[in-house]
C-alpha cells in the first residue's frame, strides 16, 4: 500500500440517486418520451404550464395532447433527427386550448449507442415575463406595489451627505424631461429605486413602469420580449406585443444594458432614434413613446473599450448620466441608513431596537461594503431577527462571518451613538457626523464566504428548512440555493422543525 490507506468515503452510485425526484422539483417543465413520442414522465411544473394533470398526459403521445403536427413538435423533430434542439422559442396549444409561449430544449436519450427516447426542458415565456415584472416582490418587508408597477418615490431615498444630495438634485431635475437617463452604480447602490423615483416624479407617473434585467434573460428571448413577435416568425409563433409596445406612454428601465448583446444594441439604437419598433418577423413599424432609463454596473467607458457597449448607444442613452456613489464613499450617510433600516425592521419584526453601539458604528464606517446599501440592509435585518430582547446592536450580535474575529472580542460598551430617537426618525433627518476610523483588518474573500454561509443558515432556520421560502427571502432562485447549500455542505434537515 506504500503507506497509503484506502478512503472510506462512499463512492457515488448514480443508480441509487432519485433522479426523478430531482426532475420533479425543477422550476422548468420536464417531459420524457419514448421513441414513439409517448410520454413517460411529466413533472409538476409542466402540469402548471399546460394546466393538465399528469395522469392525463402520461401514456399518451405528444401529438395527442398538443395541437401540433409531427413536423411542428420539437420532441418529434428531435426523435426523428437524433439531434438536440437548444433554446428554441416555441408557441403551442394543448388539446384543451391552453396556450403557452415557451423556450424548448430537447435532447435525445441514448443507451448503448441507440436512441431510446427524448427529454424536453420547457421554460414558460409568459411566466418569465411575469417574473421580470414582479421581481421586486421577492424581497420581504418592502412597500406595497403601486398601480403603475412601482414601489418607490424620492421621499423613500435615504441620504443627506453632500455627494448624495448632488446626485439626487440632478436626478430630480431630469425626471420630467423626455431625455433618456443612464444610471451608473455598483450592485446594491439602489439603481432601480432611483429609476422608479424618476418615473413617479414625471408626468408619466400614471402610466406603466417596466423594468427588464438585460443580464438575466437569454439573448434569443430578450429580443422577442422587447420587440414582440409576428405570426410565422418562428415555428408556432403568434402575434405578440413586446415590452416596448406594452409600456408605451410610460417608462422602460433597461437594467445592466452593458450585458445586452451587441447585435441587439444596434437594433435598440435604431428604435430609440426613430421612436419606432418592428416585431420579429413583421414588415411594418410601430410607433412608441417611452421614457428610457438605463443602468450599467461597470464603467461605461471601459465597457465600450472592451466591446461590450456600443459607443453610439452610450451617447444616446447617457444624455443625462448619473453616477450613484457606493456606500464606502458615503461615510456621512451610514448613520442615517442604519437608523432607517432599524426603524423599518422594528415595525416589520415587532422589535424595539434603539440603535447600534459606538463600536458597531465605527466598524460600519471602516468597512468597505462590497454589497453597498443592500448589504447594510441585509446585515441589519439578519441581526434583528436573532437579537432577542436586546435593544442595542452590539458587536457580538452581528453575523460571525461579517466581521473580523478580533472585532467580535471587543468589550460590550452598551453605548448608542448620538442619534435621533428611532420613533421620531424620518428619512430627511440629518445624520450625526463622526470621525472616520482606521480600516478594519481581515480577508475579504474569506469574510464574504462566511457571510454568505451565515445568511443561508439564517434563512433556512427562519423558514424551518423550507428551501423555497428561504430562497425567496434571500432573493435567489431555489436551484441556486440548492447549489450553494451543496457547495457549503449545509443540510436542510438540520433546520426542519
Amino acid at each position: 500500500m506504500n503507506g497509503k490507506t484506502l478512503s472510506t468515503k462512499p463512492r457515488l452510485d448514480l443508480t441509487e440517486i432519485d433522479i426523478f425526484g430531482v426532475l420533479s422539483a425543477l422550476d422548468e417543465g420536464i417531459i420524457i418520451t419514448d421513441t414513439k413520442g409517448r410520454i413517460l414522465f411529466y413533472n409538476d411544473t409542466q402540469t402548471r404550464i399546460d394546466e393538465l394533470p399528469a395522469d392525463k398526459a402520461i401514456g399518451r403521445r405528444v401529438t395527442e395532447i398538443y395541437r401540433l403536427r409531427r413536423d411542428e413538435s420539437m420532441i418529434m423533430r428531435c426523435l426523428e433527427t437524433g439531434t438536440a434542439i437548444r433554446n428554441h422559442l416555441f408557441f403551442y396549444r394543448t388539446h384543451l386550448g391552453k396556450e403557452a409561449n415557451t423556450i424548448h430544449s430537447v435532447f435525445p436519450l441514448m443507451r448503448g449507442g441507440d436512441m431510446v427516447g427524448a427529454i424536453c426542458f420547457v421554460k414558460d415565456y409568459n411566466m418569465l415575463e411575469h417574473t421580470i415584472a414582479a421581481s421586486s416582490d421577492l424581497t420581504p418587508h418592502k412597500k406595497p406595489l403601486l398601480k403603475n408597477g412601482t414601489r418607490y418615490k424620492f421621499s423613500d431615498i435615504v441620504g443627506k451627505d453632500a455627494a448624495f444630495v448632488r446626485v439626487l438634485k440632478i436626478v430630480r431635475l431630469s425626471s420630467d424631461s423626455p431625455s433618456p437617463v443612464m444610471l451608473y452604480g455598483e450592485t446594491g447602490t439602489g439603481k432601480e429605486l432611483f429609476a422608479q423615483s424618476i418615473h413617479n416624479a414625471s408626468s408619466r407617473h400614471e402610466r406603466p413602469f417596466v423594468g427588464v434585467n438585460c443580464a438575466a434573460i437569454p439573448e434569443n428571448l430578450l429580443e422577442a420580449l422587447l420587440f414582440g413577435t409576428a405570426r410565422g416568425a418562428f415555428t408556432g409563433a403568434m402575434d405578440k406585443a413586446g415590452i416596448f409596445e406594452q409600456s408605451s406612454g410610460g417608462t422602460l428601465f433597461l437594467d445592466e444594458i452593458n450585458s445586452m448583446p451587441i447585435s441587439l444594441q444596434a437594433k435598440l439604437l435604431r428604435a430609440l432614434q426613430e421612436k419606432k419598433i418592428r416585431r420579429i418577423g413583421a414588415s411594418d413599424d410601430i410607433e412608441i413613446d417611452l421614457k428610457i432609463i438605463s443602468s450599467v454596473n461597470t464603467d461605461p467607458h471601459q465597457a465600450i473599450k472592451e466591446g461590450r457597449l456600443r459607443m453610439d448607444l452610450f451617447y444616446r442613452l447617457g444624455v443625462v448620466f448619473v453616477r450613484i456613489p457606493p456606500l464606502r464613499e458615503r461615510q456621512d450617510g451610514i448613520e442615517s441608513l442604519t437608523r432607517h433600516f432599524i426603524y423599518k425592521n422594528n415595525l416589520a419584526l415587532k422589535r424595539h431596537v434603539r440603535g447600534v453601539s459606538n463600536a458597531v458604528m465605527e466598524f460600519f464606517k471602516s468597512y468597505h461594503w462590497p454589497g453597498n446599501v443592500r448589504e447594510l440592509e441585509h446585515i441589519i435585518e439578519g441581526t434583528m431577527n436573532t437579537i432577542g430582547q436586546a435593544d442595542v446592536i452590539e458587536p457580538h450580535h452581528l453575523p460571525v462571518h461579517f466581521i473580523h474575529p478580533d472585532f467580535r472580542e471587543l468589550p460590550r460598551d452598551n453605548c448608542v451613538p448620538e442619534m435621533a430617537p428611532l420613533q421620531e426618525y424620518h428619512p430627511a433627518s440629518e445624520p450625526v457626523k463622526r470621525p472616520r476610523p482606521t480600516d478594519a483588518k481581515g480577508s475579504l474573500p474569506e469574510a464574504q464566504k462566511y457571510h454568505e454561509q451565515e445568511m443561508i443558515r439564517r434563512a433556512l432556520e427562519a423558514s424551518g428548512g423550507n428551501v423555497s421560502r428561504a430562497a425567496r427571502s434571500l432573493g435567489i432562485s431555489r436551484q441556486l440555493l440548492h447549489y450553494k447549500m451543496k457547495k457549503f455542505d449545509i443540510e436542510r434537515k438540520r433546520f426542519m422543525d
